[in-house]
């Protein structure tokens, strides 16, 4: 759990970011889930809008005010919580400032973040600070990447130990994206010098594996006899939180090999997503196009209720190592935003409740609260199943 005691800060979490579209949906979850005695409070820059959603979870939640424009806010906020959860992106614009002063104070930090670029910079600036503290600051931890790092770590765990294991990912999905997401995507594709020079500078500043060996390569495209559908490599940061986790733990074996992709049925749709990624990251290199593709989608809006109570995922892994095969699938319903909440909302949870391992700095979801994470969103609907073994 947490290594700062209720007594050392006021909130066991703050929920920064309360009022937009996810984060509304995150605070209705806690105010519904939290244990009775987890004193938690929401932020944001709008008092007014912070006290009206208070009006609607209950008086026990407090407010407080602060602004990614203000650092001395942020620093205020990261004193006053034991944890730290924020949906407020895109976090390569607006996140830093948090980050660091969760770092700096010894809060835990978690958010929403699907941008390689800021995970990669928050390690090469924050990292080592985070470990002074103990602090922990854990990134993509909604549908980016829970679903896929967790699964991933069930998966192994469903193989033999000590041996060179292979897991691939097929990721299918039914839902609308995200304003964030989104947002996040466009800036990726905008931004491909700058992310590429941010991973070169974590490289110089990691640590190198030593006596293990773990890879993310990307698949080609192909036709998947196991999962019956065409395969296509999906360029997100999923396989590089799952890589994380992989070089973390030494419970993925001597030599770990994870490839992630979309999972497609008919061979026309597959063609038509790869051109339409092609167009959207081309469209993305033009500043014009590129604020006309914003305004489609901005970040804190989403659909209704009942486009997302139709809404699905499913991500089917296929694990080899030591002669045997298993498949598992981790699936929910609508992904970019009410299990987004649930997860985000649940690993907030994990970090304030539960009993975890000891970590501190930069990690992932499946490092800092695998098993204490899984089950809770197994116990929240979320769920984690063996298909087959081989």
């Amino acid at each position: 759990m947490s290594r700062l005691k209720r007594a050392d800060r006021p909130y066991d979490i703050v929920l920064f970011g309360a009022t937009g579209f996810v984060g509304t949906l995150t605070a209705e979850y806690l105010a519904a889930h939290a244990p009775d005695d987890l004193s938690w409070a929401v932020a944001g820059r709008s008092e007014e809008k912070l006290e009206r959603l208070r009006e609607r979870l209950g008086e026990k939640v407090g407010v407080l005010r602060a602004d990614v424009s203000d650092p001395a806010s942020l620093r205020a906020l990261a004193e006053h919580a034991r944890v730290v959860a924020t949906t407020v992106g895109p976090y390569v614009s607006y996140g830093e400032e948090l980050v660091a002063a969760c770092a700096d104070t010894g809060a835990d930090y978690l958010d929403l973040t699907g941008e390689p670029e800021f995970v990669d910079l928050m390690y090469v600036r924050h990292d080592a600070r985070a470990r002074e503290t103990g602090a922990r600051l854990l990134h993509a931890c909604g549908f980016d990447s829970v679903p896929h790092d967790l699964g991933v770590f069930f998966t192994v765990r469903q193989l033999p130990e000590d041996v060179p294991l292979t897991v691939d990912g097929f990721v299918s999905v039914d839902a609308a994206f995200s304003g964030g997401t989104f947002a996040s995507a466009l800036g990726q594709f905008a931004r491909g010098r700058q992310m590429l020079a941010a991973a070169r500078e974590r490289g110089r500043h990691e640590p190198r594996l030593m006596g293990r060996r773990a890879a993310a390569p990307v698949g080609a495209p192909r036709f998947a006899p196991e999962v019956g559908a065409w395969a296509l490599p999906l360029p997100t940061i999923d396989p590089q939180i799952v890589l994380r986790s992989a070089r973390a733990l030494p419970r993925y074996g001597p030599d770990f090999r994870y490839r992630h992709y979309a999972a497609v049925r008919r061979l026309p749709v597959a063609v038509g997503g790869v051109a339409a990624v092609g167009t959207l990251a081309a469209a993305a290199q033009l500043p014009p196009a590129r604020r006309w593709l914003s305004d489609r989608l901005k970040p804190g809006e989403g659909p209704s209720a009942q486009k997302r109570a139709r809404s699905w995922f499913s991500v089917r892994f296929v694990g080899e190592g030591g002669g045997r095969r298993v498949y598992t699938e981790v699936a929910g319903g609508d992904p970019g935003y009410d299990e987004t909440a649930k997860m985000f909302a649940e690993a907030a949870l994990a970090l304030a409740c539960d009993d975890l391992p000891p970590t501190a700095g930069q990690v992932t979801t499946a490092a800092a609260m695998g098993e204490a994470l899984t089950g809770r969103l197994t116990r929240a609907g979320v769920g984690f199943r063996v298909a087959a073994r081989r």
